[in-house]
């Protein structure tokens, strides 16, 4: 009995130190606080500063708007009817060289509406541009080219006051209201078509666009250049030009 008693009152002890020695390894030194978690930085964003952030944001809406402009001239209509015949061609303007020469744009441009008056497309012309870059109206230029190539003089119309896009399609809309003309095919570069498009199908007519292909081949930066710069011009076009431009508010 006594080995037994001895035997319990050894495993009583034992228990009561593993107890006492458990609760000392997990109890926290008083006086001293545990070491704060450390926060990991969440990518490379935090680590900009406000400048950088405007930097980014600017740059994301550069984007989305490059995005739309080339949504929307992907998706530019070539037309809004299927007819064949138009009451009168219509040939946008390009800047004549430094001679007062058509160059090469304004001859590629003539040239093809030339062709499909031959066609018999259209019974007429006319011929939209002022004198944007240099002194030499291009309307006029374009005019004295057509009728070198045989275009008669009666069959001639001008419109010599527009400066940019929007005021050759509304100008020459102008012009084929007096006439009573209701139908016209636009002429214009390839990479001028879709803001082109754009504009025309804001207006009260029966219209399809027509591709003048160069007469030479174009070097791939030509190309690249004039593809950049139409892609800001409709950048622009869809963000101020469309809704400020005073064609669509007086209603011509």
């Amino acid at each position: 009995m006594r080995r037994r008693d001895a035997r319990e009152a050894s495993a009583l002890s034992s228990t009561k130190a593993q107890k006492q020695m458990s609760a000392r390894k997990g109890s926290r030194p008083t006086g001293r606080r545990a070491a704060p978690k450390r926060r990991r930085r969440l990518g490379w964003l935090p680590r900009l500063g406000w400048m950088g952030r405007v930097i980014l944001a600017c740059a994301a809406v550069v984007l989305g708007l490059l995005a739309w402009a080339a949504v929307e001239r992907a998706l530019a209509p070539k037309g809004n009817t299927a007819q064949e015949h138009f009451d009168v061609l219509i040939v946008l303007g390009s800047p004549a060289d430094a001679d007062g020469n058509p160059s090469p744009a304004e001859l590629a441009g003539v040239t093809e509406g030339v062709n499909e008056y031959e066609r018999g497309v259209a019974p007429r012309m006319i011929f939209t541009g002022g004198a944007v870059k240099n002194r030499f109206v291009e309307a006029q230029v374009m005019a004295r080219t057509a009728e070198a190539q045989g275009i008669p003089a009666a069959a001639v119309f001008l419109d010599t006051a527009a400066r940019n896009t929007i005021q050759n399609s509304c100008n020459a809309f102008g012009i084929m209201r007096s006439h009573g003309w209701e139908s016209a095919e636009v002429i214009a570069s390839p990479n001028h078509l879709p803001r082109t498009a754009l504009i025309l199908s804001r207006l009260p007519m029966e219209w399809r666009v027509h591709a003048a292909p160069a007469l030479g081949p174009a070097g791939a930066d030509a190309s690249a250049y004039q593809t950049a710069v139409e892609m800001l011009k409709t950048v622009y076009y869809l963000v101020w030009t469309r809704q400020m431009e005073p064609c669509w508010v007086s209603g011509r």
